[in-house]
């Protein structure tokens, strides 16, 4: 727990208008639940953490938190300076740094965060936090309700409708046209007298070979296309019956139609003699190999794999699970870190470590 130190802090600087923003999805997050600004925020904390740590508190959303980027905008301090009074905030309470991946499949990548919460939180929060934080990122939506087909209640009474008949039961669509059929009274005669004599075939009706299931098959459209796209492959409906097995082998083996036309019809001499020969013969020789067994779609209902937050150490940025960077800070890290804080600064040296430090800046823009 941080200790109370009563000497002054240094006002906190404006954040520049210009201060660089990280890139979408990266840098500064502010933890929720927060108590309001005040003027004695970080009042526990030394000079030197609560001067980082107003300007910290005041940075936006998205805000570039690395420690060369806070460097550029606080000149007081160097980079070795803001990176202990990170890791002493760390310790305090106020931030974790985490990584956590973004993305999906082979598109996945890590996303490098700093969650910053003004009002001090111990180890038991954060990994509470973090944890609520994971199953928020990885919850998947919930799937929309079917759209209902049901009619509105009418908003009044409607007058009561005359009975109707029943409906006639729908019967499949039959060849002998509607004309021919005969009615009820015919056909209950007939059922009645002896058959008659079967009437003689009719001279247009079509063979089995020239059924509606063989005319419907891609196989057969496929051949039958191929007159449209070139006349010199015009087939008549027995040439595309002979030839279908063998262009539903080209289908069979994970070919689409318009690459069996294409293939077909690609690369054609000046004139064919034959058309049934010529297709039957490239139907034989440019038959394509057995595609391999697409892989199986993944189930959609299977919940995507658990990601979880990585938090790192902010001293040295070594990942792990919350729990075991307890204060933000790996086992070495915390080894070597000092329990308390550093006493605060006597303000005379303060104000000769400025007196010196202008003096180099004035060295360097001298000729």
């Amino acid at each position: 727990m941080a200790i109370q130190h009563l000497s002054p802090a240094l006002p906190v600087p404006a954040v520049s208008a210009a201060y660089p923003m990280a890139k979408p999805g990266y840098g500064k997050r502010s933890a929720p639940d927060q108590q309001p600004r005040t003027p004695h925020d970080f009042a526990l904390l030394p000079a030197r953490e609560r001067y980082i740590a107003g300007f910290v508190d005041h940075l936006p959303d998205g805000a570039a938190m690395s420690v060369k980027q806070l460097t550029r905008q606080l000149p007081l301090y160097g980079q070795q300076a803001i990176s202990t009074s990170l890791n002493a905030l760390s310790v305090a309470g106020h931030l974790r740094r985490v990584r956590c991946p973004v993305g999906t499949g082979d598109e996945t990548r890590w996303a490098f965060r700093t969650f910053w919460s003004r009002t001090a939180r111990d180890n038991a929060w954060w990994t509470t936090y973090l944890a609520t934080e994971t199953a928020a990122r990885t919850a998947t939506p919930a799937q929309p309700p079917a759209p209902t087909t049901a009619p509105e209640a009418p908003t009044s009474p409607a007058p009561a409708a005359p009975p109707q008949p029943p409906a006639p039961t729908a019967v499949p669509l039959q060849r002998t046209p509607p004309d021919a059929a005969p009615d009820t009274a015919t056909a209950t005669a007939a059922t009645a007298s002896p058959p008659a004599p079967a009437a003689p075939a009719d001279s247009t009706a079509l063979p089995a070979a020239f059924s509606p299931a063989s005319r419907s098959s891609p196989a057969y459209l496929a051949l039958a296309e191929l007159g449209r796209k070139d006349p010199r492959l015009t087939l008549s409906a027995h040439d595309c019956t002979t030839l279908e097995p063998q262009a539903a082998e080209w289908l069979a083996r994970g070919v689409t139609t318009d690459y069996l036309i294409t293939a077909l019809t690609a690369g054609l001499p000046t004139h064919v003699d034959c058309p049934p020969r010529f297709i039957r013969h490239r139907l034989t020789d440019k038959i394509p190999p057995h595609q391999p067994t697409p892989h199986t779609p993944p189930d959609t209902n299977t919940p995507p794999p658990t990601r979880h937050l990585l938090v790192e150490c902010t001293d040295c940025g070594r990942p792990g699970p919350p729990q075991a960077l307890p204060d933000g800070l790996c086992r070495p890290c915390r080894t070597t870190h000092p329990t308390n804080h550093h006493p605060p600064a006597d303000p005379t040296q303060i104000a000769a470590i400025k007196a010196h430090m202008a003096n180099l800046r004035d060295l360097l823009k001298a000729p």
